[in-house]
């Protein structure tokens, strides 16, 4: 049997989503020269940081960093918010098959922006990010549990 979630924390979940989401989708809305515009400062403010000068193939892993990144977070707070409504495995499996739609909806969304492109391999990172977000979670509830 499944417990029962007061409607705030259902709604304020489901909200979380949405919100991550329409952020992705403001990030892929950008065109390309915004976009790396974009990336290029966040590398400028890490440089400061950093010992060493960053090549073209640290802002490749950064970019797809991001991806990977922005997609664990995805994972985590759908599963978040399925838990509400299934439970274990089912709940698992819905967020990562969400995740993964939405990854591939926002790279044909892409397609349409000047200067983006939608890629598969994309795609792939997306997914690997968000299933990567769920197995984080889930190990920390699990130990969190432990603890208890």
């Amino acid at each position: 049997m499944m417990k029962r979630f007061s409607l705030s924390t259902v709604l304020t979940s489901w909200a979380l989503v949405l919100a991550w989401m329409g952020l992705i989708f403001y990030f892929s809305h950008q065109p390309g020269d915004r976009s790396g515009e974009m990336s290029s400062g966040v590398l400028q403010a890490l440089t400061a940081l950093l010992p060493f000068e960053p090549s073209d193939t640290f802002h490749f892993l950064l970019r797809k960093g991001a991806h990977f990144t922005v997609y664990a977070v995805l994972g985590i707070l759908l599963l978040r918010a399925l838990k509400l409504h299934v439970s274990g495995k089912k709940a698992v499996a819905w967020a990562l098959l969400i995740s993964c739609l939405y990854a591939v909806s926002d790279e044909y969304h892409q397609t349409f922006i000047p200067g983006r492109s939608g890629e598969v391999g994309d795609v792939l990172i997306d997914t690997a990010g968000a299933g990567s977000g769920i197995l984080v979670y889930l190990s920390v509830r699990r130990l969190l549990k432990r603890q208890n």
